[in-house]
């Protein structure tokens, strides 16, 4: 093999060493921005998280103050059904 040749072949394998470096750095930049895309995903649903859990929190309290209050209702209710049967049954 002459000179020429060595070379020649030196410098393909050097274009294809150079090449694959080039499709590797290619590859690394698109999984650093995969990453940084999963870390902000990641961040928004941390925020959409504590978002949802706070709006839990308020329909919980909702929830019990409105248990609460239909059984004050009941209460009422049943008071009003005693007094209307005491007056029904009641002597005149």
């Amino acid at each position: 093999m002459s000179d020429t040749d060595l070379l020649e072949t030196a410098a393909r394998r050097l274009a294809l060493a150079l090449d694959g470096l080039e499709a590797a750095a290619e590859r690394r930049l698109e999984a650093d921005r995969e990453g940084a895309s999963l870390v902000s995903q990641l961040h928004a649903l941390g925020g959409d998280r504590a978002r949802l859990a706070g709006e839990l929190d308020e329909a919980t309290a909702r929830a019990r103050a409105l248990e609460t209050a239909n059984r004050n209702v009941a209460a009422r209710i049943n008071q009003a059904i005693e007094t209307i049967h005491g007056v029904l049954n009641s002597p005149e």
